[in-house]
């Protein structure tokens, strides 16, 4: 493959990434088949354990500085399989977790923001990563059983202890980032976003205003947008790319702050992926994009 072009974003002022990053969080498996990408149960480390690590380094090699993962993952196996590939993490191999949330099943998300549980996550994240520091720890979900400052508050003082490094949020609204704001700043963002699901246009908007990093999970929709005569498959037959990397170069269009992050278990679909960042949509195109769906 061709070495791919640097487009980067300076997350929190002082993490310089590339603008396309990996979600590392389809790198496991389940009791049993997932019917769907949405419906995967995310439960035990994946069966396939070297071509995991394998993709893990061949992201990093086409140039991937940022892994995203979450305790929640594979309860923690999956922190542990990016440590047993890539550590020392050299270069600028940023990995961002996420704490917050509990598995009691392979199909259970329950939300859970008590905050010494929060802390201890971090603390188990600091192992099985191999780091004195993790450099973006996120808010898996705000859980309204507790105050969004006690919340916020134990991920403040784990930076300020320095174990942590940048502070990030997922699945929040223009007023829930605000207030997080206030009680310290937030370097990131994740929330679902897509061209087919676009709730979260004010958060994105918001993001680009304040230099927020905007980290899109399932960037790339799958549906009957995506389909032979969409909208879509026409502007990527036009660029002579795939579906796939259009909709991942709509994201990188839509925002200077936006950093997709794609997951796939498979090392092509990586490649593809990547690749899209070297594909550049007109304005009618993105216009139409935009439009379309």
């Amino acid at each position: 493959m061709r070495e791919i072009p640097r487009e980067t974003f300076s997350l929190g002022g002082d993490l310089t990434l590339n603008r396309i990053g990996y979600g590392a969080m389809r790198l496991a498996d389940g009791p049993e088949p997932a019917r769907s990408a949405m419906e995967a149960h995310i439960w035990r480390a994946p069966a396939d354990r070297a071509g995991a690590i394998a993709l893990l380094r061949r992201a990093v090699e086409l140039g991937v500085d940022l892994i995203d993962t979450a305790d929640a993952y594979t309860l923690g196996a999956n922190e542990e399989l990016i440590a047993e590939a890539l550590h020392p993490y050299r270069g600028n191999v940023t990995v961002a977790t996420k704490v917050g949330v509990v598995r009691p099943s392979p199909t259970e998300w329950v939300t859970h923001g008590h905050p010494a549980y929060l802390r201890q996550q971090a603390e188990l994240g600091l192992r099985r990563l191999r780091v004195e520091r993790i450099d973006l720890l996120q808010l898996h979900r705000i859980d309204p059983g507790y105050p969004l400052a006690d919340q916020i508050g134990a991920l403040k003082q784990l930076r300020d202890e320095g174990k942590v490094r940048h502070i990030g949020l997922s699945e929040v609204s223009v007023d829930e980032l605000r207030q997080a704001s206030e009680i310290t700043p937030i370097a990131s963002v994740q929330n679902m976003y897509n061209l087919a699901t676009r709730q979260h246009e004010p958060v994105v908007d918001y993001t680009a205003e304040h230099g927020i990093a905007f980290l899109p999970y399932f960037p790339i929709a799958a549906g009957s947008h995506a389909g032979s005569g969409s909208p879509l498959a026409e502007v990527a037959a036009e660029i002579g790319v795939t579906p796939a990397q259009a909709s991942l170069a709509w994201l990188l269009h839509r925002s200077p702050t936006v950093i997709p992050i794609p997951g796939t278990s498979s090392i092509a679909h990586l490649e593809e992926n990547v690749a899209a960042i070297s594909v550049k949509l007109t304005d009618d195109q993105y216009d139409r994009l935009s439009g379309a769906v």
